[in-house]
């Protein structure tokens, strides 16, 4: 802004930043707007018992890649939760769900400082996040006018799918190695 000032653009400055506002207000309604409407389809999900059956199709995959969690612990079914909302590209529906997993992965540690195996693993498959509909990235290309927003789903999945059996990979042999040390 100072050197705007001294340069005598200070108008042109102001209309950037008063068009940049106005462009992120209509994004962040753009954005709302399919979020909302994703939560909406995941609740009426939830309560037609889709994300039940969602569930228990993807329990058994969890069983082996979180061994130490008890099937039936609360720990297992918000880290189906958040796995599930983090598919259909809801991180921020996920985000709750994944800090109360870690909660209760904490709890099932017996509290201890250090995380544990279920922990880290958690936090690899959330970082790596395998996504089926990215919802987000659809309704920012929705917004900027793509022809067809949604070129971006078959990319987003082989990439994700790629980075989440990386990333489980990678927990695997740093796992056996810290265990071999020891």
């Amino acid at each position: 802004m100072g050197y705007a000032a001294v340069n005598g653009t200070m108008d042109d400055v102001n209309k950037v930043l008063f068009s940049s506002a106005n462009d992120a207000v209509q994004i962040c309604f753009g954005l709302v707007s399919i979020l909302i409407f994703w939560l909406g389809l995941m609740k009426i999900a939830e309560k037609s018992g889709l994300l039940n059956k969602l569930s228990n199709l993807f329990k058994p995959l969890m069983k082996r890649i979180f061994p130490e969690v008890p099937p039936d612990h609360p720990a297992m079914g918000y880290i189906l939760s958040n796995t599930i909302a983090n598919m259909f590209g809801l991180g921020n529906a996920a985000t709750p769900m994944g800090i109360k997993a870690m909660e209760e992965l904490k709890k099932l540690s017996g509290g201890k400082t250090t995380p544990s195996r279920s922990m880290i693993t958690l936090l690899a498959l959330n970082t790596s996040g395998l996504t089926l509909v990215p919802t987000t990235v659809i309704a920012i290309r929705m917004q900027s006018g793509a022809h067809s927003p949604t070129d971006i789903v078959g990319p987003t999945l082989l990439a994700t799918l790629c980075t989440t059996t990386a990333a489980l990979l990678i927990d695997r042999y740093f796992h056996h190695r810290r265990r071999r040390k020891k």
